[in-house]
């Protein structure tokens, strides 16, 4: 009989809600079929963001900070909605279903935009001979297209939130052999994805510029549609594991349950306060944010009177380790603000850098590079910093210092410093772009600059290389340094880091043209970009990551000093279970 057991796995069920066999779920292959998810929104994803500046100043008509905001906040919207589907999966609808359901959702929102860039009446007017007489879109063709990428942003939001979940649920943490493969997953999970989102800014970036964007977003439709098709037919081979509740709720109980009690005073021995958890995952009592304490303290009309025996009320009293998992990501916070800004500095990499990009001589021998594809020297700096990092410093660091790597938060400080020197690489070379267009006269919209494109590539790459370090060492951070039951919590946190950084863009960009525009000026970022001066909101963004830089550094001591040793001994932290 013991050795029948084996080949189950405790925490998880299969299809029919059996225990999970071995033999017959689980592993490489069901782990394969949910990447090809991944890979397909990333391809979707990115291959509009990147390129739809273009099509809303060259089609739509539209100012360009008007359109670089739509973009910001478009790519904003879809990270926030992680949190969203996060919810949904944990609390209702579980991670199969949660995939299941946004992955149509987003296939159906790339077929309207096939369908909105298809349709004449859909879009304004061309411009007449002169570039002059530019009509604006409309209300109703700027809902269409609204309606098309937010339905898009809802459907990525709901799935990236469940795919790395779901994925490692394949994986026994138990078994040390599945545990390494799980390892190995989450390696290949960042190289897949960024493969997605190469081929996106290359061959789908030229099929719409060359093609027809109709012909291409519906070719995202069409491979969503095709990867649905084979998430599915893994259904007999998965492994389901059923959540604990949601994290957000659990949070609200102990807020709720220390404002209840907030008059209450905290006994001097705190090992009288209620924790009920299991010894091996218990939390030890920590001293900071004591106020949430008050939600251990046992009181009367905690349990129900009528039920003898019975749990307490979750909303009245609340586990010692309940409350310290609050704390844990409280914790959190102070690194969370300090990395928003890195990602305001990568949304100019796929709207101003784009924009700039059309207005300069993009030819490499007799092709035309589309704009939207420099940034793939984006994409290749990710990659090949991640494989310089692997091969060679890591090496390197282990034999200087003993050590295996850098730690997270020193990742995330170089990827903040890489951004400042990138947006600083940025300042220069608009300086000379606009030096140019003033000396050749090429002002007009439209025009282009006899200075080549290739100028735009160490803000790229510079930039480029940061998300490479910061987006490994935010993840890891934000899963080592969580609870294990708040793990998908925590990826949600980390996600709306992206979230708040396109949104902070589009502030910023309304900011800027309010207070350097004038009646007679367009100011810093103008309608047309060869009449503003872009190099000085760029200027701009280095030194506000400059002083982020520093404040960061604060807040990374703070929390290495304040980091409770006892949770992390207590085996409540698994490492790189999560990846979005």
């Amino acid at each position: 009989m013991e050795g029948k057991m084996t080949w189950r796995v405790a925490d998880a069920v299969d299809y029919k809600g059996f225990p999970a066999d071995k033999s017959k779920t689980g592993g490489w292959v069901p782990a394969s079929l949910i990447l090809v998810v991944e890979v397909c929104e990333r391809l979707s994803t990115m291959g509009i963001a990147v390129n739809l500046v273009t099509y809303l100043i060259g089609t739509m008509h539209l100012p360009s900070f008007t359109s670089a905001n739509i973009v910001t906040d478009f790519m904003g919207t879809s990270f926030l909605l992680c949190l969203l589907g996060g919810f949904l999966a944990d609390s209702f609808l579980g991670r199969y279903m949660t995939i299941a359901i946004f992955a149509a959702i987003q296939a159906l929102g790339t077929g309207g935009l096939a369908i909105a860039t298809k349709l004449a009446e859909l879009r304004p007017p061309p411009c007449g001979a002169t570039g002059t007489d530019c009509k604006q879109a409309n209300g109703f063709q700027m809902g269409i297209l609204y309606m098309a990428l937010y339905m898009i942003a809802l459907g990525t939001g709901g799935l990236k939130s469940s795919v790395s979940g779901f994925g490692t649920d394949q994986f026994d943490e138990k078994d040390e052999k599945e545990k390494a493969q799980m390892a190995f997953f989450f390696n290949r999970f960042f190289f897949f994805i960024s493969i997605g989102t190469l081929t996106a800014v290359t061959v789908l970036v030229y099929l719409q510029d060359e093609v027809g964007r109709s012909w291409a977003y519906g070719i995202c439709s069409v491979s969503m549609s095709i990867a649905i098709i084979i998430f599915v037919s893994g259904t007999r081979r998965y492994r389901y594991k059923k959540s604990s509740g949601s994290p957000v709720v659990h949070i609200l109980q102990v807020v709720v349950a220390a404002t209840r009690k907030r008059n209450m005073d905290l006994p001097f021995n705190f090992d009288l306060l209620y924790d009920n958890s299991p010894e091996a995952s218990r939390i030890h009592h920590t001293e900071q944010f004591r106020v949430l304490d008050k939600a251990s303290i046992v009181a009367e009309g905690d349990y129900d009177e009528k039920n003898a025996g019975s749990a307490p009320n979750p909303w009245k009293l609340c586990s010692v380790t309940r409350v310290e998992e609050v704390k844990m990501m409280i914790r959190l916070l102070p690194i969370w603000a300090t990395t928003i800004i890195f990602w305001t500095t990568y949304a100019q990499m796929i709207t101003f850098s784009v924009e700039q990009a059309s207005t300069m001589e993009r030819s490499f021998g007799n092709f035309q590079i589309p704009a939207g594809s420099l940034t793939v020297f984006f994409v290749a700096a990710i990659m090949i910093t991640l494989a310089i990092y692997d091969r060679l410093i890591m090496p390197l660091w282990k034999t200087w210092t003993g050590k295996p790597g850098f730690t997270n938060l020193q990742r995330m400080a170089i990827g903040l410093a890489l951004s400042v020197f990138g947006m600083a690489a940025a300042v220069l070379c608009e300086r000379k772009r606009l030096s140019v267009a003033k000396a050749a006269g090429g002002t007009t919209a439209g025009a282009t600059l006899p200075i080549s494109v290739f100028f735009l590539i160490p803000q790229f790459v510079l930039v480029g290389s940061g998300e490479a370090f910061i987006y490994t060492g935010q993840l890891d951070f934000f899963i080592t340094g969580s609870p294990k039951g708040m793990k998908t919590m925590s990826t949600g946190l980390f996600l709306t880091t992206l979230s708040l950084g396109f949104f902070f863009s589009s502030f910023l960009v309304s900011v800027v043209k309010r207070i350097t525009g004038s009646k007679d000026e367009e100011g810093w970022v103008a309608d047309n970009i060869n009449h503003g001066r872009l190099d000085c909101f760029y200027a701009l963004l280095a030194v506000l990551g400059i002083i982020n830089f520093v404040v960061y550094l604060f807040c990374a001591a703070w929390y290495t000093a304040a980091k409770p040793k006892s949770s992390l001994q207590m085996g409540n932290i698994v490492k790189g279970e999560e990846k979005c």
